[in-house]
């Protein structure tokens, strides 16, 4: 279920910084909210931070461009950075496709970032999509999330769940992947 992982194991007072991604209908919130609970840390919906104009876009049918998601991976950045400061930790849901999405995370917050990326088929997740009632993003758009992921690589010490487990699985491998405490 697990690819190896090079997270560096965190002290017992450090606070993780975690974010939880993948594509649309991948279970981004169920698994980071469930993360957050365990590890006693809050819990961030990305989603909740995209601009008016975002998600009106989103709702439409119409694919997210660089530009449009900018803004919106630097306030999830520096809301990760002020968890960081205030010694709280976070878990955030964030689709963060891109590396380069993932770098501008990283440039927003001061402190190491765990990645957990949620991997699953195109159709497992464009079933889980259909199900999902009063979500702005459409399945429609599921085959521009697919286009757009660039999987982590070996310099991004990701963590890759495959989410054909049953919830409790991936998130109890995700708490051992990010703290010593709950690591076997």
């Amino acid at each position: 279920m697990l690819q190896p992982s090079r997270f560096r194991m965190m002290q017992a007072d450090e606070k993780p910084l975690i974010v939880v991604m993948g594509v649309a209908g991948s279970g981004k919130t169920t698994i980071a909210s469930q993360l957050a609970e365990k590890l006693g840390i809050p819990f961030v919906e990305g989603d909740s931070l995209h601009p008016a104009a975002n998600v009106k876009k989103m709702a439409a049918g119409i694919p997210l461009t660089d530009e449009d998601r900018w803004p919106w991976l630097e306030a999830i950045g520096e809301r990760m950075d002020v968890e960081r400061v205030t010694g709280h930790g976070v878990v955030v849901a964030c689709s963060a496709l891109k590396h380069a999405y993932r770098d501008c995370l990283r440039s927003k917050v001061h402190g190491k970032v765990h990645f957990l990326l949620l991997d699953g088929s195109r159709r497992l997740i464009g079933e889980r999509m259909k199900k999902r009632k009063g979500h702005f993003m459409p399945p429609a758009l599921l085959d521009s999330q697919f286009a757009t992921l660039e999987k982590p690589t070996s310099d991004e010490h990701a963590v890759i769940l495959d989410i054909s487990h049953r919830p409790a699985e991936l998130v109890e491998e995700a708490a051992k992947s990010i703290t010593p405490e709950t690591a076997s």
